[in-house]
Formats: C-alpha cells, structure tokens, sequence
C-alpha cells in the first residue's frame, strides 16, 4: 500500500487554483478539467465530480467541518507571513503561534474552509535556536526530541 494524493472537493476550481498558486506558490502539475494536481501532489476535484463518484448529493458534503487539515513546512516563515499580509483573500482560523517545542505555524482556510497549516520547517526551528545561542542539548530538550534529531539538522 502507498499513500498516492491527498485530494480535496472545491466548489470552483480556477478559485481554488489561484488560492494555491498566490497563497502557497503550488502550481499545476497536471489539469484534467476536474482534476488537477498541483505541485507537492496535492489533488482538487470539482465538487460536481466528487458528488458523482460518491453517489451522494452536494448537499451531503460538508466543508469546513474543521476536522482535518493540509500540511505544509516552509522554510522561510518570516517570508511567508510577510506575504499572507498582502492576500486579501486570506481567512486565519487563529493567528500564528509558536508551538511548546518551538515551530512556529500559521492555519487558515481555503476558499471551501478546508484548513491549510504552514509551519516552520523543523531544521529552520533547530537552526533559529541554534542562532539564539542554545546548545544542541538544550535544543533537543526544548524541541522534545532526540539529540541526533537536532545534530543531523544542524548540519
């Protein structure tokens, strides 16, 4: 068995298209008209589609139920904040935070409500700590992991 696409249902996909493309820099990979995959593998499908391959009516799927979410890391986080301030479209479902080992994340919503979290790529965390003027030791005991996690990311 082998995880392929996670894939969402969008209600207008040249929306969800630009959202992906001016918000998370994604761009198509492949456009099948109601299929189209972006870069990273994620997969959109027309909400008429969906319905279809599930035999259920659109009334039957619910969006932003706030029960599951896309991840993503980036290693600039500073710069990706910076440029969700000039997004008009986008919705936060809470503003950043920094998490108890230290990653930094933001989550916001798509134009269907399904969650979008960017958080800070966890070398980019070790090596913020590191700059902070932390040992290594004193990373890994902040950041709850093992020693050798912090090493192999620091180099």
């Amino acid at each position: 068995m082998k995880l392929k696409n996670p894939l969402l249902a969008v209600r207008d996909m040249e929306r969800s298209k630009t959202f992906y493309r001016e918000v998370l820099g994604l761009h198509v990979v492949m456009d099948f008209g109601a299929n189209v995959t972006l870069t990273g593998g994620l997969c959109l499908q027309t909400l008429d589609t969906w319905t279809d391959f599930l035999g259920k009516e659109a009334e039957e799927i619910r969006f932003g139920a706030n029960d599951s979410e896309v991840y993503f890391e980036e290693d600039d986080f500073d710069g990706f904040l910076a440029h969700l301030v000039g997004c008009a479209d986008v919705v936060y479902v809470r503003p950043p935070l920094e998490h108890r080992w230290g990653q930094r994340v933001v989550r916001l919503y798509d134009p269907d409500r399904h969650i979008i979290e960017v958080g800070e790529n966890m070398k980019s965390v070790c090596r913020r700590f590191r700059d902070q003027g932390m040992t290594p030791e004193q990373i890994a005991a902040r950041m709850e992991v093992p020693l050798k996690f912090v090493t192999g990311c620091l180099r």
